[in-house]
């Protein structure tokens, strides 16, 4: 039987993230624009799509694609490159809204400074260690917890156990995709396969955080 996808459910969660960025990025860009009315906040609502965006459409394309060894290379890493993206993207409406000051924007300058060396260090260096990486995205992503004092401060209860619900969604599926656990690998779902739906719960959560409760 031919085949038309090279991993067609990794192919086929992304390309649902995907969808679900979009149709989200124009549901924060309305919220921000009615509400809060601030260029900033669109700004920061529009970080955040995107990097939503290009994080699941790159993911998709390279799990789909049936193309040539270099290509998939090529593609292999963007995909990973746009973790970082994706890392520093959802950090834009918490550092820019909620925090909204010095704080935000030292915090957010630290953590795009982060996401470039990382899509440098990728692109340079892509066969490292896979711990390595792993690290670097889970260490990245929980930054946000030196300023969880003042955003507590603005954000509900709620809010903040989004904030932490997704984090702790995202370093789940990060650990299962730096360790491969054979236990979790099933005739049709291997590990890889649950990383992609922990990448897309995390998504969910701080989807959910920044449209209740930033903007």
């Amino acid at each position: 039987m031919k085949a038309y996808m090279r991993e067609p459910i990794n192919g086929l969660t992304h390309l649902g993230g995907a969808v679900f960025a979009f149709v989200g990025l124009l549901a924060l860009v309305i919220k921000a624009s009615l509400e809060r009315g601030a260029s900033l906040a669109i700004v920061a609502a529009i970080i955040f799509g995107v990097s939503m965006m290009a994080l699941y459409a790159v993911s998709a394309t390279y799990h789909m694609v049936l193309a040539s060894d270099r290509a998939i290379a090529i593609w292999r890493r963007l995909d990973h490159s746009m973790i970082y993206l994706l890392i520093a993207g959802s950090y834009a409406p918490f550092c820019l809204v909620s925090l909204n000051g010095p704080t935000g924007w030292v915090l957010f300058s630290i953590v795009m400074l982060i996401a470039v060396s990382g899509i440098t260090f990728k692109l340079v260096w892509f066969n490292s260690p896979r711990w390595l990486s792993t690290t670097l995205y889970i260490g990245m992503g929980w930054i946000m917890v030196f300023a969880i004092t003042p955003l507590a401060q603005v954000l509900s209860p709620l809010g903040i156990g989004l904030l932490f619900l997704g984090g702790i969604f995202y370093t789940i599926g990060g650990i299962i995709y730096g360790f491969k656990p054979r236990v979790l690998s099933f005739k049709h779902l291997g590990f890889h396969e649950i990383f992609h739906i922990f990448v897309l719960l995390g998504s969910l959560a701080h989807f959910l955080c920044v449209y209740f409760f930033v903007l």
